[in-house]
């Protein structure tokens, strides 16, 4: 073999290019698409058997088809191995786009039809599939799944949104029917889990809603790809995981790392200190914000009252950024936030993934332009897994959404 012979290789789009070593039989070949703001790269390996004689070859992307073909130029026929080579490269390029063109159908309720258009915004490979929501004069949902028969062996999904009971059943009906269209697979992201914080009985004849709702998950339809994956962010408690049953597959994320990010982009990102409210948020969160110095709070009983007093760290001069699940009336937040300020925090913000906010209660919360950190706060940063709390929020200081799209982008290309 010459070593030293190249392989020409022409590319009619800038954004296709060929990395390769002048004493190596190996080509790669390397795509990329732009898609919004994010860029995805498929390298696909080709090893040429031959390098005798250089000839030219063009690779370029044939309209309304994938993968790229392969064309030799008419110049060259003298040999059939630089065919095979070609060949090679092409059936590459095939197999590459194969494996990474899990396509998904992706449907949503009213509530949510915002975060999907997101979603679907992070990946091509994500498409925007409609229900008609419809309901009869006595109340009672009438759904119609428009063009079911075209979802018959495609990944479906749908992102559910069970922000009250009102709603719950309609959708429960639909990801009930879903699966049994003769789909391939079968997701239901459900990003908040709203009955988490009922997880225990503290008295006999109290009712675990969580566990109920938990079964009535397990008992979704499989599909043709086997049981119904489930994608749901930053659960109350830990247990809960182990209510599901052995039909459906839960994926449990976390919101925390978009929190990571954002924090990084603040300018006083070097003074950050993280709080918890209590002992539950640092055993849910402490091992994934280790790299912060850690400040904890803790609720006290005097008389009839629950106390929040500072348990271990120093916050005094630091931003301090309370962490927790979520937030319903918020009373522990500005307890946390009045027990820091008196120890000398210099800014206060808060994260929480799910901001439920009942009654409003998200008008609680007071923003700081600095210096009066008991006050207000700086940010308060939430998911947009609760839809209803992001339209009443948005633009409206100290409140800032952290989009859970691409998270959930990634998690259904899974």
């Amino acid at each position: 073999m010459a070593a030293n012979r190249s392989l020409l290789i022409l590319f009619k789009s800038p954004n296709t290019r060929v990395e390769s070593s002048r004493s190596s039989s190996s080509v790669i070949l390397s795509r990329t698409y732009a898609i919004g703001c994010s860029k995805i790269k498929n390298r696909i390996a080709c090893e040429i058997k031959n390098f005798e004689n250089p000839y030219p070859w063009t690779i370029e992307s044939v309209p309304g088809t994938d993968p790229f073909s392969s064309i030799q130029n008419s110049a060259s026929t003298s040999s059939s191995v630089p065919m095979a080579a070609a060949s090679v490269a092409a059936a590459g390029l095939e197999l590459t786009s194969k494996s990474d063109a899990k396509k998904i159908c992706l449907f949503f309720c009213a509530e949510t039809k915002i975060l999907a258009e997101k979603i679907a915004a992070e990946s091509d490979g994500i498409e925007l599939r409609n229900i008609s929501w419809r309901k009869f004069e006595d109340g009672f949902p009438n759904i119609f799944i428009p063009n079911a028969q075209g979802i018959r062996g495609q990944h479906v999904a749908f992102l559910a949104s069970f922000s009250s009971p009102t709603v719950i059943f309609e959708q429960l009906s639909v990801i009930y029917a879903l699966p049994k269209l003769f789909i391939s697979s079968f997701t239901l992201v459900l990003p908040f889990f709203p009955t988490g914080t009922f997880e225990r009985m503290e008295d006999e004849g109290d009712v675990a809603t969580a566990f109920t709702l938990a079964r009535i998950l397990s008992n979704i339809p499989i599909s043709r790809g086997g049981p119904t994956s489930l994608v749901t962010f930053d659960i109350h408690a830990l247990q809960e995981r182990f209510y599901f049953g052995d039909n459906i597959l839960p994926c449990f994320e976390s919101g925390i790392p978009l929190l990571k990010n954002r924090l990084q982009q603040l300018p006083d990102s070097d003074n950050v200190a993280i709080a918890f409210p209590d002992d539950g948020a640092w055993k849910r969160f402490h091992k994934q914000l280790q790299h912060f110095p850690t400040i904890v709070c803790a609720k006290v009983r005097e008389g009839e009252q629950r106390i929040v007093r500072l348990k271990e760290g120093d916050p005094k001069g630091r931003h301090v950024v309370i962490v927790d699940d979520l937030v319903q009336s918020g009373g522990t937040l500005i307890e946390c936030q009045k027990v820091l300020a008196a120890h000398g925090a210099a800014k206060i913000s808060a994260y929480v993934t799910h901001g439920i906010f009942p009654n409003r209660s998200w008008q609680r919360f007071k923003h700081d332009n600095g210096g009066h950190p008991e006050n207000g706060l700086t940010y308060f940063w939430i998911t947009d897994s609760c839809p209803l709390t992001v339209k009443e929020v948005a633009n409206k200081a100290p409140f800032e959404i952290l989009s859970l799209a691409g998270s959930i982008a990634a998690a259904l290309r899974i």
